[in-house]
């Protein structure tokens, strides 16, 4: 058959307009998405994806299932690093901080909170019916009380009792994965391919007064991109706060590195920025992406993350650490 330069063109025109659908659904598609899935940070994750999971399972929306999720040790007096049992500051006061991040890029948060369980609750109400992103302090409280919170006592004899002991040294230094420092961080796709996340912790124990890690600022310890992924992070957080951990680990999973390649260049960047102090302290990142693929990676051996998907769960011990 003869072919014109006129048919060529009209070929070559046809041809540039199939490449979007080759892409999609040719040699660039990826495989297809895993969902619903949550993850989570540290084996008090566990109870709390075992709520998230009532949520995905019945079709709900990833950020219904966040909330609902770290609310479990938030309320648990046994865990000490996150809400109601949560250590106090060097004042014997126990500050909370929190934020949550939807598909939509909605995002709420709350710093140096005290008196109120529930701060993942409270950053959920900022994101959805004030302007703002961040209330702090004596703000927070007063938004939270107005909006039907119920003001508690949240040291805990337990804790008090800890900080007391503290008192006769008044020393303090981080020590690797012990709970002083040991946030709950949790991201979730649902079944309609949507990505949400929550962080939520009462931060070091025995800190000082006012001090705010990267628990409660959105792409420090915890990012949520719709069209890429989410991550979040735990451990030192001013280390975290240094590199815009969560952010970052999303922007490179933009860049198609795996969730596990993205959080462990996070964490090789906080070693070249702090070579000495890195080998004395924890920092961990977990990242999901679009597909349902998770990965961790943290400076030292020893940090647990929670995985519930449509096959069980598990509580992984991450061996991919820096030392």
């Amino acid at each position: 058959m003869h072919t014109t330069r006129r048919d060529f063109v009209r070929l070559s025109a046809a041809l540039t307009a199939m490449l979007p659908l080759t892409k999609v659904f040719g040699k660039g598609a990826g495989p297809a998405p895993v969902k619903p899935v949550v993850i989570s940070t540290w084996n008090h994750g566990v109870a709390a994806n075992v709520e998230a999971w009532k949520v995905l399972s019945a079709g709900g929306r990833a950020l219904d299932a966040v909330e609902a999720g770290v609310r479990v040790p938030e309320a648990d007096p046994k865990v000490t690093s996150v809400g109601l049992g949560g250590l106090p500051d060097r004042d014997g006061k126990v500050t909370l901080d929190a934020c949550i991040m939807d598909d939509r890029a909605g995002c709420g948060s709350v710093a140096f909170l005290e008196h109120i369980v529930h701060p993942i609750s409270v950053a959920r109400m900022v994101m959805e019916k004030t302007p703002h992103v961040m209330l702090v302090g004596e703000g927070a409280l007063h938004f939270a009380l107005e909006n039907g919170f119920k003001k508690e006592n949240l040291l805990l004899e337990e804790s008090e009792a800890a900080w007391k002991e503290w008192l006769k040294k008044s020393e303090y230094k981080p020590v690797v994965n012990w709970e002083n420092h040991d946030t709950i961080g949790m991201v979730a796709l649902d079944q309609k391919g949507n990505l949400s996340g929550a962080c939520t912790t009462s931060g070091m124990a025995f800190k000082l007064h006012g001090r705010v890690g990267d628990s409660p600022i959105i792409g420090a310890g915890l990012y949520v991109d719709n069209e890429v992924g989410a991550a979040t992070s735990t451990g030192v957080g001013e280390e975290v706060i240094r590199i815009c951990g969560s952010h970052l680990v999303v922007e490179l999973m933009r860049q198609n590195y795996s969730p596990e390649e993205a959080c462990k260049e996070a964490v090789t960047r906080i070693v070249k920025r702090q070579p000495e102090k890195s080998k004395e302290i924890q920092v961990g990142f977990l990242a999901l992406n679009k597909n349902g693929e998770h990965g961790a990676y943290c400076l030292q051996k020893g940090f647990e993350y929670a995985v519930t998907q449509g096959n069980g769960e598990k509580l992984y011990l991450t061996s991919k650490s820096y030392y």
